[in-house]
């Protein structure tokens, strides 16, 4: 099955597929171990700094060597990328999707980068027979992978400024997106004292007016109950970052604590990757309704 069936199914099924950044080789095991103990299909998300710091092409190439080692449904997935130029990068080098973040710009911009981006995925898709993805997001939620003290300033958290169907009607006919990315109360990062409570009814307001899979970014920090209900009003794929890498930083620092010795970065580095595979299998339980 090919990711967009993948994410059809799930969408029947009233579940989601779940995305989840890395910057390291263990975030990569971390993920696709969590995924396969629970027999269930897994995005492993990059962002721009991400990739560039473990290799554009060689995160292509170590995902795409899981899935054809294991017969795994691991996918790889360039997370917001801000030009053309970076889009066509990840495009080139096999990714899975692509996601042209233009929240920042105006809708008119926006439209028009997107529309480029799909333009070339399609020839690109044809080109190499294998299909990608491309993703357009509407609504700035902050860019912020980090433990925040408050609210990003900018990020849209009121009803009355989240994505609006009517825009998201508009930038789906005129850009050809496959997957849409709004704001509808979710934020990048986890805000101490818990992140404000997701709109689930603009979810479905959105999904309904667009008739195409919704994109649940940010979702670490919000509760079981709101992700559980985003998904089942038409969110097809949930993106957690900022928990995972908690979970890696704690797991460090508690591993070299208890083996101040240990030189072997395989050793000290196991209890990390660890913990990232246990945050990524219980978000995987809860999208999945397990």
């Amino acid at each position: 099955m090919t990711l967009r069936e993948y994410i059809a199914d799930a969408r029947k099924r009233q579940v989601a597929i779940g995305h989840f950044n890395v910057s390291t080789l263990d975030g990569i095991w971390a993920v696709a171990d969590a995924a396969q103990e629970l027999g269930l299909p897994v995005i492993i998300g990059v962002s721009e700094g991400e990739r560039d710091y473990t290799g554009v092409l060689q995160a292509a190439a170590i995902v795409k060597s899981i899935r054809e080692e294991r017969g795994q449904p691991i996918f790889l997935n360039a997370d917001h990328t801000y030009s053309f130029e970076r889009v066509k990068e990840a495009i080139d080098a096999g990714y899975d999707a692509v996601i042209f973040d233009g929240a920042k710009l105006s809708m008119e911009d926006n439209i028009a980068a997107a529309k480029k981006c799909v333009e070339y995925a399609k020839a690109a898709s044809a080109r190499l027979a294998h299909e990608i993805l491309v993703e357009g997001e509407l609504g700035f939620i902050g860019q912020s992978s980090k433990v925040l003290d408050a609210i990003p300033e900018g990020a849209i958290v009121g009803d009355a400024a989240m994505t609006k169907p009517e825009d998201a009607l508009r930038f789906v006919t005129e850009t050809g997106v496959d997957l849409l990315a709004p704001a509808v109360g979710n934020i990048h990062g986890v805000v101490r004292g818990g992140d404000p409570a997701l709109n689930t009814t603009r979810v479905k307001e959105i999904s309904d007016a667009v008739g195409i899979p919704l994109v649940l970014h940010g979702a670490s920090g919000n509760t079981a109950d709101d992700i559980r209900k985003a998904v089942q009003n038409g969110v097809g794929i949930v993106h957690v970052n900022t928990e995972l890498r908690l979970a890696y930083r704690s797991g460090l620092m508690k591993s070299l604590s208890e083996n101040a010795d240990e030189v072997a970065p395989y050793k000290f580095l196991k209890p990390a990757k660890l913990a990232m595979q246990a945050v990524a299998a219980e978000k995987l339980r809860i999208i999945n309704g397990l």
